[in-house]
This record gives structure tokens, C-alpha cells and sequence, in this order.
């Protein structure tokens, strides 16, 4: 029996109905294959290292598990420049590895997601090189492409996230093609619809897998306006560094024309037609997009057959969340996406770790940590987030992502989050890796290891497993309703309603002791939570950076 047909055999035989749903409120574990265990020796995470590590993400308690790009790739990007949406790169294995892997994550009740990078691909696709060799071919028109201006220069003005200009002249063709990222990552012409044919065939051929679904990189860059018009200048006061460095100019244009067009709703339908042809699958896109962020989520998720859920940047960037902060982006969540789902991050594999970010302490980790996993909506947890990792400094002689080397020192780029996982403190490279890793392992991360912490209950990996286990006894904190009741510089007060349950959560946001007033009701304290507090009446006395869990009793 085939893996495919072994996984159909698995569906059909079940004991328990298909949830649909399993996906509102489930906490998302992502992996960054390089960087989690290596199983060949080489000194490159890959698939075979993922699989013997799976039993810890499910004791972390996991929902399921997102993995970074694993295809066929020349690796200049990182797996994000793909030249084979079809097979494994070598350097992480083979589709064997891919389906043992599937089928050991399902075997420990993880779903799998996969990161589709559907917007662009490398320029080794053989896609690009038949569409570069010619302007009459049969595959002309799958890639942008435009004449110059008569002076010679760029069609437009548009940028590329990655600095510079977002066209790059083509000597064979003699024509310049877009690259919204770098210049071996040539933007696919969706405007073409043979182009989205095949993009949806890649879609099914890793559905037929067994995958549970997608993570959709740059999911709004996928159509370009037809016309290449001008991108307008920013307001000063309007730039943010929400989707790019603030030393990046790319802040400097609004990007009314090179994304975000009104065309990539209806490919986002047919996309999600494909996806309905399978059970319980889920989509989350990734939104890059400073100024209207959140109205593209409420556009992209707004019916059922478009995407199941979105996000964007407003927990990703620099700025500090405080009480009133995330008051702000949950409240205008709810205004603005009335229809869809949340799903929210604070740490991934492209920004600075939140724990650096943030200057947070170790109390205050966990705290944040809480907070992330008592809002409405789902959860992705970044490897490494879980032990408390800040960002690792990587030296520029060490230095791999081309996005670092193009902005230091002001913006050092992504590898500082991407550092190999630290498994063993004694071991070599942190039990990561027998042979020299491809970034080097964080000195400060040893003493964060897996092995430390296991064996400290009140560690920071201990919280999380703790939090997360609490959390699946509270079904209002994973799908119920929100109401801020407090928020402010010093605490933060939620209630979180579903199906009847009501449940109270009081955060401490400082490092000294505050006395918070409940909201009205009989609140009784629920010690499963891993915090401590003293409740007396409708006040509750908690010291630094700690919250306390109460459930709603009879009036």
C-alpha cells in the first residue's frame, strides 16, 4: 500500500468525525528545517532530523507542525527560491523522508502544514529558463516581463524588498523581468492563467501527500497591476518597518501597484476549491503589507472559500506590546476582519526574536507567552521560543542571509533567529549537529538547552508545555470570544467566552506587584494554570510579570 493510499485508509477507517475546524484556536509549531536537527551529519537540519524530533514537539503539545521550504532549491534564498515544487532538495533528503515524516507526525496527532512559495520562483526553474529564452515560447508570458523606457531604464519605479530596484535587465531576452525580492527570484505572471493552472497542481500533488495544509509566503505579491503603474510616495509619517527594515527604502513608496491587487481573490477562491477536494485541510497567509494590513486580512478571509485564516505583522515589528498596544490590534482586528479568523506570532524565522526585540526578562517570557495563547485566534510558536531564545549575533564573516549582507550593519539580517537549535548543553554544537553547523550555534543558547531545562520545572519549556496543556482543559481560550476589560501600561484583562464558559484572564505587565480589580462576577480561581496569585474578593494581588485564571461561578 502506497503512503497515499495508506493515509486515505487512515481517514476512512477513523473512529472519530473529521473536524473541520481543528485549525480555529490550534497552537502551529513552526520548524526552519536547516536549523533543527541535523540527521546526516553534514551540519544542515533535514527531514530525517525533523522525524526523530517529533515526539518533543508533541509532548510540547502541538497542534501541528509548519515546515519552512524543503523543496528542490540553489538555496539563495533559502528554500524560498524554488526550482522543483515537486521533490525534496537533496540537502534535507528525499520524498521518502517527506512521507515517513508525514506519516510519524500523524502517528503522534500532528497535522502537517507546508510553506507554499507560490509568488515566485528561482531563476534555475526550468519555468524561467524557457520563458527567458524568447519572447514567442511557450512559456513566454509566465514570468513579468517588460521593455524598458526608451532612456533604457526600469519600466517603473517599483522596489525590491531586498533593496534596489525591483527589475532586472535580461540580456537574452533584452527585456527586464520583475523580482519583488532578490534578482534570482523572478515574480510568476498570474495574470497567465496556465500559470495558475500549474500552481494549483502543485497544490494538489502535496494535498494527495497527506499534508493538512499551507503556510502561503507573500500571499498578497501574487498579481502585479497590468498597467506597471508608478507606486506613489509615502508619508513620512506613514512608514513603518512592519514589512521591511526602516533602513530599507522600500518604505518609502505606497504600494498600491506592485501587490495586493483586486485579481488575487478569485486565484485565493480556486485555490481554496482545491482544498476543499480534501478533508480538514487550512490555509494561513502570510500578509506583507505596512498600511493596510489588516483590511487585506479582512478581504482574503472573509468568506469560505477564501483563505481559512491570515496574518500580518502588528505582533512581528518592533513595536513593544503593551497592554494598551495589544488592546488596540485586537479590538481593530475585531472591527475590521468581521469575518475571519485571527492567527497570531510573535517570533518567526524573518524577525528579530521577541525576546531580544522586547527586552523581556524570564518571567516575563512566560508571561508573554500567556498572552500570545489567551487571544482569539490561532497560535504559531517559533522553534527555539519555546526555551526563551533571543537573537543569537552572528559575526559578518559568518553571515549567510543575503537580506543581512545587503543592509549591515544598521539591519544584520534574519540568521540571528535561524541558529540551530540547542538540544544537549555538553554536546557537540548543542546536540544539533556532529559537523560544523551552517550558522554557528549561540554560546548563550547552550545554557537554554533542552537538556537544561528538562530537568528545571520551572523552566521556561516546562511553562510552555504547562500552558499549553492548561489551555486544552479551557476550550474559550482556543475558540471563545473576546472583551478587553482592562488595558494599560500595567495590567491587561480579558474575558474569553464560549459556549458558556467564561474565563478571566489578569495579567501583570511590570515588574512590581499590582492589585487588580476584577470585572463584576464570581470569579473562582483556577489553579490549573502554571501562575501564582492571591485572590481575595474582586481583587486579585499578583507579583512581577504574573496572571491569574478564573472561571465565571453562579451569580
Amino acid at each position: 500500500m502506497s503512503f497515499v493510499e495508506h493515509n486515505a485508509s487512515v481517514v476512512a477507517a477513523g473512529s472519530k468525525p473529521i473536524d473541520k475546524d481543528w485549525w480555529r484556536g490550534a497552537v502551529i509549531y513552526q520548524i526552519y528545517p536547516r536549523s533543527f536537527q541535523d540527521g546526516n551529519g553534514d551540519g544542515i537540519g533535514d527531514l530525517s532530523g525533523i522525524i526523530h524530533r517529533l515526539e518533543y514537539i508533541a509532548e510540547l503539545g502541538a497542534d501541528a507542525i509548519w515546515l519552512s521550504p524543503f523543496f528542490r532549491s540553489p538555496m539563495r534564498d533559502f528554500g524560498y527560491d524554488v526550482s522543483d515544487y515537486r521533490d525534496v532538495d537533496p540537502m534535507f533528503g528525499t520524498l521518502g523522508d517527506f512521507d515517513a515524516l508525514m506519516h510519524r507526525a500523524h502517528e503522534l496527532g500532528l497535522k502537517v502544514l507546508i510553506d507554499l512559495v507560490l509568488s515566485h520562483t528561482s531563476n534555475d526553474h526550468p519555468w524561467f529558463k524557457e520563458s527567458r529564452s524568447s519572447r514567442d515560447n511557450a512559456k513566454a508570458d509566465w514570468y513579468v516581463w517588460a521593455d524598458p523606457k526608451p532612456d533604457g531604464s526600469p519600466p517603473n519605479n517599483w522596489l525590491s524588498i531586498f533593496g534596489g530596484s525591483a527589475w532586472q535587465w535580461d540580456g537574452e531576452r533584452m527585456q527586464y523581468y520583475l523580482h519583488n525580492f532578490l534578482s534570482a527570484q523572478p515574480d510568476l505572471n498570474f495574470h497567465c492563467t496556465e500559470v495558475q493552472d500549474e500552481l494549483l497542481d502543485v497544490a494538489r500533488y502535496w494535498l494527495a501527500r497527506g499534508v493538512n495544509g499551507f503556510r502561503l509566503d507573500t500571499v498578497n505579491f501574487y498579481f502585479h497591476d497590468k498597467q506597471l503603474r508608478d507606486n506613489p510616495p509615502l508619508d513620512p509619517e506613514a512608514r513603518n518597518d512592519n514589512t521591511a527594515p526602516s533602513v530599507n527604502p522600500y518604505n518609502f513608496q505606497d504600494h498600491l501597484y506592485d501587490k495586493t491587487q483586486p485579481e488575487n481573490l478569485d486565484f485565493l477562491r480556486r485555490l481554496r476549491a482545491v482544498m476543499e477536494e480534501y478533508p480538514a485541510i487550512t490555509s494561513v497567509g502570510e500578509i506583507g503589507e505596512s498600511q493596510r494590513g489588516m483590511q487585506v486580512q479582512a478581504e482574503y478571509t472573509a468568506s469560505d472559500d477564501l483563505l481559512h485564516m491570515a496574518y500580518d505583522f502588528d505582533f512581528l515589528s518592533t513595536a513593544f506590546p503593551s497592554g494598551s498596544r495589544i488592546k488596540t490590534v485586537l479590538e481593530r482586528f475585531d472591527r475590521i476582519v468581521t469575518e475571519g479568523w485571527a492567527c497570531w506570532a510573535f517570533s518567526n524565522h524573518d524577525v528579530v526574536r521577541h525576546a531580544s526585540r522586547w527586552n523581556l526578562n524570564e518571567e516575563a517570557r512566560k508571561l508573554y507567552a500567556a498572552i500570545l495563547m489567551s487571544m482569539k485566534g490561532t497560535v504559531c510558536l517559533y522553534q527555539g521560543e519555546e526555551l526563551g531564545l533571543t537573537e543569537a549575533y552572528v559575526a559578518y564573516e559568518d553571515l549567510q542571509d543575503p537580506y543581512g549582507k545587503q543592509f549591515w550593519p544598521k539591519f544584520k539580517g534574519r540568521d540571528g533567529c535561524r541558529t540551530p537549535m540547542p538540544w544537549g548543553r555538553r554536546q557537540t554544537n548543542g546536540g544539533f549537529s556532529d559537523a560544523r553547523p551552517w550558522l554557528p550555534i549561540a554560546v548563550e543558547h547552550l545554557e537554554r538547552a533542552v537538556s537544561v531545562q528538562e530537568v528545571h520545572e520551572d523552566s521556561v519549556l516546562h511553562f510552555y508545555r504547562d500552558f499549553i496543556a492548561f489551555r486544552r482543559t479551557c476550550p474559550a481560550l482556543a475558540k471563545g470570544t473576546l472583551k478587553v476589560t482592562r488595558a494599560d501600561d500595567e495590567a491587561l484583562v480579558l474575558i474569553r467566552e464560549h459556549e458558556g464558559e467564561r474565563v478571566l484572564c489578569a495579567f501583570n505587565l511590570t515588574q512590581a506587584e499590582q492589585q487588580i480589580t476584577l470585572p463584576e462576577g464570581n470569579w473562582t480561581h483556577d489553579d490549573g494554570a502554571p501562575f501564582t496569585a492571591q485572590h481575595d474578593g474582586n481583587t486579585v494581588t499578583l507579583p512581577p510579570y504574573q496572571a491569574f485564571y478564573a472561571n465565571a461561578g453562579g451569580e
